[in-house]
């Protein structure tokens, strides 16, 4: 990190903060004034005598004012070196707060026209330090000096620095995140993730949009923490910016979470290709095998047809073209015998059997087929209500009927609850 981005310009901002020393005239406590003459201003700094520019007074004495002379000249001249060695003359002769000050500002702008980024540091703790700080100034003062121990790792300079901002700006949504980028160096996961809620709060009181940036932080700190409410905050971050890219990512995450089990996995892919996202050979493999789990023999054949047409299976394309040569032969007859079973399903008493028939026709795109027979499963018994209604909802969001999806996902509980989540999010993105 350097202070042009940052110091500098606060330093600009400032006005005669900085400029003035080296380029006007300044009233001293003796009524001595610091003279010399005035060089070109570069346009883009503020000098004294500007509109809406005030003079800054730094109420030098006599002697100071003799000492900081030459600093003040070789500043004005950009000649660094001769610059350093004044200003380590005249700072033994700086006593009062404004001389002390003074010193910090011509220390800032050599340390910035040296690229010194120790110098700078040192210079806005001079700054600080000095009691010469008009209010309107230490806001910016302490903002740099935090974003400088930040940089050095100095947590309990950070530390300081964020106490001092609070008392000046306690409601201020940028020092939160300020006090979660502290938190995250001190590797405080959760406190940095509280820090985030409490700027999107005070965000959300001054009527503000909240960053995607946020939602994308809080949601990276989580999943690399393997904190709990992980997925919940990528669903947060999903609505502020939702992309195939980020559909992938949050549900791939989610399903890894929840690996072991098949079942899950089937949905989760499912989701993944509803949400147009599927980008990677393995999403192809896995949702593949998952359909392959309960039979739904369409639903593989579809789903290799696809990764391979896509050009998205490279390195398992003989296993897809192998698994295809063995299917296809089988895909008619299946398609055909559906009818048969799907009447026998619906005329039983076994919702086992009414659940593998409505996978087999999910598979092969029969949405509406696939809700009644899903709907007859629930009725009939001895399956997981949770996971009949999840893929209930999934029939009916791909067979357009939205209204009677999100009932059935509502009704969703236990360890799923999150997945019917994510389905009903993307069911919402969907046009009503």
């Amino acid at each position: 990190m350097t202070i042009s981005r940052a110091a500098l310009a606060f330093s600009l901002a400032l006005g005669a903060a900085i400029a003035a020393p080296a380029l006007a005239q300044m009233p001293s406590r003796s009524g001595t004034p610091i003279t010399r003459p005035r060089p070109q201003t570069p346009a883009a700094q503020p000098s004294e005598g500007q509109p809406g520019q005030p003079v800054r007074e730094y109420n030098l004495s006599r002697a100071e004012t003799a000492a900081f002379n030459p600093v003040i000249a070789a500043v004005g001249a950009q000649d660094w070196p001769t610059a350093q060695t004044a200003l380590d003359a005249a700072t033994p002769a700086a006593h009062g707060p404004g001389a002390k000050y003074l010193a910090g500002q011509l220390r800032l702008r050599i340390g910035v026209g040296t690229n010194n980024v120790a110098m700078q540091s040192q210079a806005l703790d001079e700054m600080i330090a000095s009691g010469g700080a008009q209010p309107n100034e230490l806001r910016p003062l302490y903002e740099n000096q935090l974003d400088f121990a930040l940089q050095a790792h100095d947590t309990a300079k950070a530390e300081r620095a964020i106490a001092q901002l609070q008392t000046i700006s306690p409601n201020d949504p940028a020092l939160f995140v300020r006090i979660a980028r502290v938190k995250i160096g001190a590797n405080d996961p959760a406190g940095a993730i509280a820090a985030y809620q409490q700027a999107v709060q005070a965000q959300q009181a001054s009527g503000q949009p909240i960053p995607v940036e946020w939602r994308q932080q809080m949601a990276g700190i989580a999943y690399r923490a393997h904190l709990p409410q992980t997925m919940s905050l990528m669903r947060d971050w999903l609505v502020a910016a939702p992309s195939p890219a980020l559909w992938h990512d949050t549900l791939a995450i989610y399903g890894e979470a929840h690996g072991a089990d098949n079942a899950m996995k089937l949905d989760v892919y499912r989701l993944i290709r509803a949400a147009g996202a599927m980008t990677a050979e393995r999403d192809f493999i896995l949702l593949s095998e998952a359909a392959s789990e309960v039979r739904a023999i369409g639903e593989v054949k579809a789903v290799l047809d696809e990764g391979l047409g896509r050009n998205l299976i490279v390195a398992n394309a003989a296993y897809a073209r192998e698994r295809l040569s063995a299917i296809n032969p089988r895909v008619e007859q299946d398609r055909t015998s559906l009818g048969n079973e799907r009447r026998t399903a619906l005329a039983g008493n076994d919702g086992v059997a009414a659940l593998r028939v409505a996978d087999s026709l999910y598979g092969y795109g029969q949405y509406p087929e696939a809700a009644e027979l899903y709907r007859a499963a629930l009725q009939k018994g001895g399956v997981d209500a949770n996971l009949a209604n999840t893929r209930l909802g999934e029939a009916l969001a791909l067979a357009g009927q939205r209204a009677p999806a999100e009932t059935a996902f509502h009704a969703v509980t236990g360890p799923r609850a999150e997945l019917a989540q994510f389905w009903l999010l993307w069911l919402s993105s969907r046009p009503a």
